[in-house]
């Protein structure tokens, strides 16, 4: 029989996967954990209880949430639900519009902003600029794209015509032409194959350069116009285009601001190009004469058809698809300059539009599985970008994720998954910390933004939605606070949570639950202070036992554990686990009981706390302790020391 002694000072390695239960030969496996809900993972190693949920307002539906930042002082939350856009700000709703997305769009929903403007994408509806209008905050419109116009100079065409400069694409097949029956005015217009669709009409097309409108579609070979331009001559033609961008054609996927010029990311029916705009004039894709200021129009050409998925003003304009990450190098990126470079060959997940996130220069987005979360950086070593995996250790905590957001404060990126769940990856990259845990609340989350530095979830309850952000100063999700120093006996204003039993905290002590009806709750005794919100549990579980002693494996024999010393700070209840069941255990000299009510909580408590543990483990994948605990009070472990016997 042996005895050793296993110290875990960290838990930095955050949750690993099962599949990793029979590694403890790695490095992360002696600073990882089996189980790490609701939890975060300090940078020092240790770990906290997450914070609480605040209620901030009821949406209309399911949705998806967009932060809107002016400025540091000025910012807002987008609720986008089936046909409406709801603008809130500090929880007080001041706009909304309706707007063209149904409920299942939104998932494939693209967006970038540039100061009080938002462009809105999706490849099957026209695309939308979200505008706030500075001398009334309270004004927000929501209005389609509109391309620069320019009066018509041609000295033949009336003045009062427009050329529109929006990127123009020639769809029709080699040998196709079309013939119009006169330079100027209104005109007929003669296809060789079929060309003309419904939803062609009033669109411009180009004929060897020169705009002209169609007025209506008679069929599918012929089709009335005016010229906006004198063309060329009446003689049939195969230099004809239309507009990239139509019902007939689809739309942009994905946008971006970069050098001074809007950048258009493929579209349904053209899925691997490129448009820039002209240098200072975001709207105007007018190619000229290729001159360096003017517009570019570009094609990534490779084996496959790359989608275009989202593009990143990083570094370089960086362009994800689905086959593969590119760059559009160039300083500056001008028609003669460009250069679309493929740098990796992993490609992004297809089933959500999910943003690229920026952290200290790396550009994280989720790779094509669906399961991996992919840092694209660029290294002098290599000179190029590499696409490491950060979810490779565990990958069960990565899956069908369908939005993501970074937590600069908290220095978390939130992944929020399709089954309801939030997988946080602590993510120092100068310290080498990329440690995954879990959010886990009674309910579903369903998006999340960063408004400012307040990260805001829209949690789906009962079949209700709620925004909700996390707070430091909360236990419970879906929780309200407030203050009376007088001292009051019913508190309302949680009508949200009506029918719902919540966990109370008052005067910082916890009471026991009680249910919400009509809107409010009823204590026995008047206290000035309360948090009320529903319970969650925090998880803390063990890997097996890895390499014991002299490299003596955990499972060459029975195994024991003998004695548990949990080290920890600022902590105010604890329960624990070591083979007899979850047990309250006594923190320092005084420890408030469960349903006791004392004028005076106890003070959290820092130090060690020894349980002692009886009995043989038979099955080494059966944690040998588990905390968990769902008052609503801090908890914070530093580390772990734990005694065991082994026997052959």
């Amino acid at each position: 029989m042996s005895e050793v002694r296993q110290l875990k000072t960290s838990f930095a390695a955050g949750e690993l996967s099962p599949h990793l239960f029979g590694r403890g030969d790695l490095r992360a496996y002696e600073n990882g954990a089996r189980r790490l809900e609701n939890v975060l993972i300090e940078p020092t190693g240790g770990i906290v209880r997450r914070p609480g949920l605040r209620y901030v307002a009821t949406a209309r539906g399911p949705g998806r949430l967009i932060e809107f930042q002016f400025n540091t002082a000025q910012t807002y939350l987008l609720v986008f639900t089936a046909g409406r856009v709801t603008v809130l700000r500090e929880g007080a709703e001041i706009a909304s519009l309706a707007a063209p997305w149904s409920a299942a769009q939104l998932a494939a929903l693209g967006w970038t902003q540039s100061a009080d403007t938002l462009l809105l994408c999706h490849p099957e509806v026209s695309p939308r600029v979200l505008t706030r209008h500075t001398a009334d905050e309270g004004g927000w419109t929501l209005a389609p794209w509109a391309f620069a116009e320019e009066p018509a100079t041609d000295p033949v065409a009336a003045a009062t015509l427009m050329l529109v400069r929006q990127p123009y694409y020639g769809f029709g097949a080699p040998g196709v032409t079309l013939k119009p029956s006169a330079t100027g005015g209104t005109l007929t217009l003669v296809a060789s194959a079929d060309v003309f669709r419904n939803g062609h009409d009033g669109l411009i097309f180009r004929l060897g350069g020169r705009q002209l409108r169609l007025v209506a579609i008679a069929d599918s070979r012929q089709a009335s116009a005016v010229a906006l331009e004198t063309l060329a001559s009446t003689d049939a033609t195969e230099d004809w285009e239309e507009p990239a961008f139509s019902p007939v054609r689809g739309w942009p996927a994905s946008a971006a601001f970069h050098q001074g010029r809007l950048v258009i990311g493929g579209s349904r029916d053209l899925p691997n190009r490129l448009w820039f705009s002209k240098a200072g004039q975001l709207w105007n894709f007018d190619n000229g004469t290729g001159l360096d200021d003017e517009a570019i129009e570009a094609a990534l050409l490779s084996d496959q058809v790359d989608a275009i998925r989202q593009i990143f003003p990083g570094r370089d304009l960086q362009i994800f698809t689905s086959g593969a990450e590119w760059v559009a190098a160039g300083d500056p990126l001008t028609p003669a300059t460009i250069r679309l470079v493929r740098q990796t060959r992993i490609g992004s997940y297809s089933v959500s539009s999910l943003p690229p996130v920026n952290v200290d220069g790396a550009t994280l987005f989720v790779g094509r599985s669906g399961r991996e979360l992919r840092e694209f950086l660029y290294t002098d070593a290599e000179a190029a970008y590499v696409a490491s995996d950060l979810a490779l250790l565990a990958r069960p905590l990565v899956e069908a994720p369908v939005d993501i957001r970074f937590d600069a404060a908290r220095r978390l990126v939130y992944l929020v998954r399709a089954d309801g769940g939030v997988a946080c990856l602590t993510l120092y990259r100068e310290q080498q910390i990329a440690a995954w845990s879990r959010l886990v609340t009674q309910g579903f989350i369903r998006s999340v933004a960063l408004v400012g530095e307040e990260a805001t979830f829209l949690v789906e309850r009962a079949g209700r939605f709620f925004i909700e952000v996390l707070d430091d100063a909360l236990g419970s999700d879906a929780a309200l606070s407030g203050a009376n120093p007088a001292g009051a006996v019913r508190w309302s204003g949680l009508d949200h949570l009506d029918g719902r039993q919540v966990v109370i905290k008052a005067d910082g002590a916890v009471l026991p639950p009680l249910p919400v009806r009509q809107g409010a709750i009823t204590l026995e005794n008047p206290v000035a202070a309360l948090e009320a919100g529903l319970p969650f549990t925090h998880i803390v579980e063990p890997l097996p036992p890895g390499l014991l002693g002299d490299s003596l494996p955990a499972q060459s024999g029975l195994l024991r554990l003998v004695e548990l010393v949990l080290r920890l700070a600022g902590t105010a209840d604890l329960a624990c686990d070591t083979g007899a069941g979850l047990a309250g255990v006594p923190l320092g000299a005084r420890r408030l009981a469960a349903g006791a009510r004392l004028d005076e909580p106890p003070p959290p408590f820092s130090g060690d706390v020894r349980l002692s543990a009886l009995g043989w483990a038979r099955d080494p994948m059966v944690p040998l302790w588990r905390i968990e605990g769902s008052a609503p009070l801090p908890f914070c472990l530093l580390s772990v020391t734990s005694k065991l016997k082994v026997t052959d």
